[in-house]
């Protein structure tokens, strides 16, 4: 099999890779080691920067998104029992955020790809990347039993952090930066209206605590818990003890009870690799970079990279320059950096670490009343939530 770009992964970032680069006329095939039913099930991020959206648009993936997604204005942040919205579009000039789950642009990319773009192999299975520094890359994979290569000009590792793609950098010619945290996130779906029209950030002495949502109907909530947790420790009713303590504010607000229909963890990390690029491999998404998920980072640098990445081969196809190919990775890691950094501001912000001291109590208190005392901070706070310029 023969190909210009060689895609590994159906997420969202090979997803919609493939997509764009069939608007600048160049051929892909794309591999997922998944079958279609878990890609279009695994629950992953679900608040879409403004420039997310605006490139789903414009790759003609936004109709759905358009109808059934939940446009928020801003955030909510509580602490000491208090409440103060942060207004994006006032602060930003207009900017929002989307909430709508990886799952439905899965849904929607998946769905345009097989209708209307080149191969999609399901349950094909990367097993290495071979040649990356030679002019014709080839990617070993196992499909239907058997295994076949697929030669490439060029290969997009967009297979996440376990995948193979940044294993075939050889050791020595890369770096990683790298930062794990003492908690987690327990996660919980349940059949519930969310409580607020927008998502909630809450600061509390025992633990953080988020409260998001997947549809009208659907909430979405988390609890800061010890690393190495286990979601079946906590039953519902514990979960939802802790979820009132920690929302509590000084007015009539409550937090309104559902069925539980899903319960898990996430582990916190930082995570880069230096470069995202080897040979003629490119490394995208969490193959390249993890953060912490309390900046709703993840999903939108995915897609950041490859918007660089595709801007970088149609560049290439129509004035044969390799110019902007050269300057991939150092162009995503300026916005990736900075995702890193106000990632792990909002987590060291709004998280109570396990040994953590009154001084340091005090600091974060302190830096909470300075994000809603001043419009500067604020400011700060709304331009970066609602997305870095994605080149």
């Amino acid at each position: 099999m023969r190909t210009t770009v060689g895609i590994i992964g159906a997420g969202p970032a090979g997803l919609l890779l493939a997509r764009l680069l069939r608007g600048a006329g160049i051929d892909s095939v794309v591999l997922e080691a998944r079958d279609r039913a878990y890609v279009e099930q695994r629950q992953r991020a679900g608040i879409l920067e403004q420039g997310t959206v605006d490139v789903l648009r414009a790759a003609g993936a936004g109709a759905r998104m358009d109808r059934e997604g939940l446009r928020h204005d801003g955030i909510e942040l509580r602490f000491d029992r208090r409440r103060h919205r942060v207004d994006f579009p006032a602060l930003t000039g207009g900017r929002s955020v989307m909430v709508y789950a990886q799952t439905e642009v899965c849904k929607d990319l998946i769905a345009l790809q097989l209708a209307e773009g080149g191969p999609l192999l399901f349950e094909a299975e990367a097993l290495a990347v071979e040649g990356a520094v030679t002019a014709r890359p080839r990617v070993r994979f196992r499909h239907q039993g058997r295994e076949d290569v697929l030669e490439c000009d060029y290969v997009a590792g967009c297979d996440g952090f376990w995948g193979v793609a940044r294993g075939a950098v050889p050791a020595g010619m890369g770096q990683v930066f790298e930062r794990t945290y003492p908690f987690g996130w327990l996660g919980i779906l349940a059949d519930v209206p969310p409580s607020h029209d927008e998502l909630v950030y809450a600061r509390h002495d025992r633990g953080f605590a988020l409260l998001s949502m997947r549809s009208p109907a659907v909430s979405r909530l988390y609890l800061q818990v010890p690393e190495g947790t286990a979601p079946e420790e906590w039953s519902d009713e514990a979960v939802w003890q802790e979820l009132e303590r920690r929302f509590e504010t000084a007015d009539d607000w409550t937090l309104r009870r559902g069925d539980i229909t899903q319960k898990s963890v996430t582990p916190m990390r930082s995570y880069v690799h230096e470069p995202m690029r080897y040979g003629r491999l490119f490394l995208a998404g969490d193959a390249a970079h993890i953060v912490p998920p309390a900046g709703a980072k993840g999903l939108n640098l995915a897609v950041g990279d490859v918007v660089v990445l595709a801007r970088a081969l149609a560049h290439e196809k129509e004035t044969g320059s390799a110019a902007l190919l050269d300057d991939y990775s150092a162009t995503c890691l300026r916005r990736v950096w900075q995702a890193e950094r106000f990632s792990y501001d909002m987590t060291t912000l709004l998280h109570r670490a396990p040994d953590a001291t009154s001084f340091e109590d005090r600091l974060q208190l302190a830096r909470l009343e300075r994000l809603t005392s001043s419009r500067a901070a604020e400011t700060e706070l709304a331009e970066a939530y609602t997305g870095f310029p994605l080149a």
